[in-house]
């Protein structure tokens, strides 16, 4: 990774050091009503060995119901404001994910349940509630602000060597 492209240095950090995401997912319609858009806050993390983002989510919550009936999603992951610093300039990433929910004890589930628990450690009681569940947002596509004025569409097989491997020390 020492030749890496600035940018795409960039965005393993972004994704990597944060925890914290908002997710959008679609509402079902229902009586007479359209489909509306529903954004919710979640904690994620990374399963590297499989590039993708890993939630671990109630059944009871409104965005993991609609997730079941629409398992197209989108995901935002933002630069924390900095006092004094203009938020125009905030680095984040949008990504456009797939959800789908691995079957308990299956390897799927072992490799999200590892992954979760390695950036949460102090949640492993919850793997246990029978309410939750793994999900795992597998990434379709990309859009990438790296700052005012520095917005890029992110090629799939980039995203996924970004969600491959950390960071390196410095990044």
């Amino acid at each position: 990774m020492a030749h890496e492209p600035r940018l795409m240095r960039s965005l393993r950090a972004l994704l990597h050091h944060h925890r914290t995401a908002a997710l959008a997912t679609l509402q079902p319609a229902g009586d007479g009503t359209p489909a509306t858009p529903f954004v919710s806050f979640v904690p994620y993390a990374i399963d590297t060995a499989h590039s993708q983002l890993v939630l671990h989510l109630s059944g009871l919550a409104a965005h993991t119901q609609q997730l079941q009936a629409q398992p197209l999603a989108s995901l935002m992951v933002v630069q924390p404001e900095l006092a004094d610093a203009p938020v125009h300039a905030l680095e984040r990433a949008t990504l456009q994910v797939r959800a789908s929910t691995p079957e308990r004890g299956s390897p799927a589930w072992d490799a999200a349940r590892s992954a979760y628990l390695a950036r949460f450690p102090d949640v492993g009681f919850m793997m246990e509630l029978g309410d939750f569940r793994l999900v795992c947002l597998a990434p379709l596509a990309a859009r990438h602000i790296a700052g005012f004025g520095a917005a890029r569409d992110v090629a799939h097989e980039e995203l996924l060597q970004v969600l491959q491997a950390p960071p390196q020390p410095g990044d």
